[in-house]
């Protein structure tokens, strides 16, 4: 677990806090702020939270830089309408299939 997403997913980033070590695991040795220390169970909770999320919404991360970016899209599509193919269409279908939700 990494406490820092921890902190950031609970939105508790407004805090001070030191770590024993930077890398997980971790722990918190110092807390300064206008919210309590989260317990060991909220962070257990965020963590598990966060991990869901992540990886519920991988395939957004996996997709985006295959789709390409958007100036070379709307060319594309420009060029089916011209052209009467679905080109455009075919690639987008093909990475929506390469990484498929959930």
């Amino acid at each position: 677990m990494d406490i820092n997403i921890c902190i950031d997913w609970l939105n508790l980033n407004r805090n001070e806090y030191a770590l024993d070590q930077s890398n997980p695991p971790h722990s918190i040795l110092s807390w300064e702020g206008p919210d309590p220390q989260p317990s060991e169970q909220q962070l257990q909770t965020a963590w598990s939270e966060y991990t869901s999320h992540k990886n519920a919404n991988a395939y957004k991360e996996l997709r985006e830089p295959e789709y390409g970016n958007i100036k070379d899209q709307l060319d594309m599509i420009y060029w089916d309408g011209v052209n009467g193919t679905t080109l455009w269409q075919d690639h987008i279908a093909s990475v929506k299939a390469k990484y498929p939700k959930g």
